[in-house]
């Protein structure tokens, strides 16, 4: 039989009450560590709702630093070339709330931030989101309403950084899933040209 939790209360009484160190960690405001740690982060996720709570979580990577430091309460991220769906940023003009997870390789703790979301399309310092000779078409301007680190269980639980538990090969080659899963008109030979050694030459193209 599954039993659903329903009501904050069930949910506390079943969790427990969290430490004070965790209860009170969160800060509305950038440390300098905080800004060292952006600094370092080549990778971060970006979990945005639409209108409706359609939910998206969306990864962004670029050279570590790539998040700018506007102020101790505005960071941005630049956008790159990509699928051009665009989810993400449809939802934030629907809904300006925003969660970022920025992830430092090797590290088993993270950096969150929450806070509200806007598009730009143009501003003085885009120039400093120049990589490779692309200046991003739009940036999105976070105000941070909160951030604190959180721990490293999740990490350290999927041995996440540990090279001998990776599998790559476990699953067959994106092209093959693309083919198989989505059934595109291009032949899988097409594909497997498309997302072998020259993509990686294209990606800010």
């Amino acid at each position: 039989m599954t039993v659903e939790i329903t009501t904050h209360e069930e949910l506390r009484e079943l969790l427990g009450t969290p430490h004070p160190r965790a209860a009170n960690k969160d800060r509305p405001r950038l440390h300098q560590r905080d800004r060292d740690w952006l600094a370092a982060a080549p990778f971060c996720l970006v979990a945005t709702a639409g209108a409706d709570g359609t939910c998206d979580v969306s990864p962004k990577g670029d050279p570590a630093g790539f998040a700018l430091v506007l102020d101790d309460t505005t960071i941005a991220l630049p956008e790159r070339p990509g699928n051009k769906r665009a989810d993400g940023y449809r939802n934030i003009l629907d809904n300006p709330h925003v969660g970022l997870l920025f992830l430092i390789p090797g590290r088993t703790d993270t950096l969150r931030i929450n806070g509200r979301a806007r598009l730009v399309r143009d501003a003085p310092w885009f120039d400093e989101m120049v990589v490779k000779g692309h200046r991003p078409v739009l940036a999105v301007v976070v105000e941070i309403e909160q951030i604190f680190y959180h721990c490293a269980k999740a990490f350290l639980r999927s041995a996440l950084w540990q090279p001998e538990t990776w599998q790559p090969d476990v699953l067959p080659s994106r092209a093959r899933l693309i083919k198989e899963v989505e059934a595109p008109a291009e032949s899988l030979a097409e594909l497997e040209q498309h997302y072998g050694p020259e993509y990686a030459k294209k990606i800010y193209v």
